[in-house]
């Protein structure tokens, strides 16, 4: 589910995790956050931060191709199988001044971090407090005082979306089931 690592959140942002070492001359397989392997695949540096929330300076990468449901990745420094192992289960990172402009409609799911979401009747449900990809689709984790709702981002789920607050349109039932309240 959603990664939990303690990182600046107005330089970096978390776009990935090392799943473990390949081969011998010390690749990595990486996940990506966002199911797109080509965001992973893509980028030229990255930086990686360790379950004690120590960040690494930044590697220069040095080859990346697709796999199957990974990116595998060369870092520069990272010359051997030992040394990657070493590096399983690291969070990826990326600069937020790397990422690309996106169009006037589009948006990152980082950026939907900490708003309010509501439905379209004005119903407040809570706050984004984390998002995943289940394989399928990208998940938002919304929290209020006492529920955790799991939001689907399909098509014509959010209907509108301010700076600080998403409108969205879950089918009926959605909200029910995700509170554990029998509908």
């Amino acid at each position: 589910m959603a990664e939990t690592f303690s990182f600046p959140t107005d330089k970096y942002v978390l776009i990935g995790k090392v799943a473990k070492a390949h081969g011998i001359k010390g690749e990595l397989k990486l996940i990506s956050f966002s199911g797109e392997l080509e965001s992973l695949s893509r980028c030229k540096t990255l930086t990686l931060i360790f379950d004690t929330d120590r960040i690494s300076p930044v590697f220069n990468v040095l080859q990346s191709r697709i796999g199957k449901k990974e990116v595998l990745v060369r870092l520069e420094g990272v010359n051997d199988r030992n040394l990657a192992e070493t590096l399983a289960g690291c969070g990826v990172l990326a600069l937020k001044n790397d990422l690309p402009e996106l169009a006037e409609d589009e948006f990152y799911l980082h950026e939907l971090e900490g708003i309010t979401v509501a439905t379209e009747n004005g119903e407040i449900i809570g706050r984004v407090k984390a998002f995943f990809n289940n394989g399928s689709q990208d998940i938002l984790v919304v929290k209020n005082e006492k529920d955790e709702f799991l939001i689907p981002l399909i098509p014509g789920m959010i209907v509108h979306r301010t700076i600080d607050k998403l409108t969205i349109a879950p089918p009926p039932g959605l909200l029910d089931i995700n509170a554990g309240n029998d509908a």
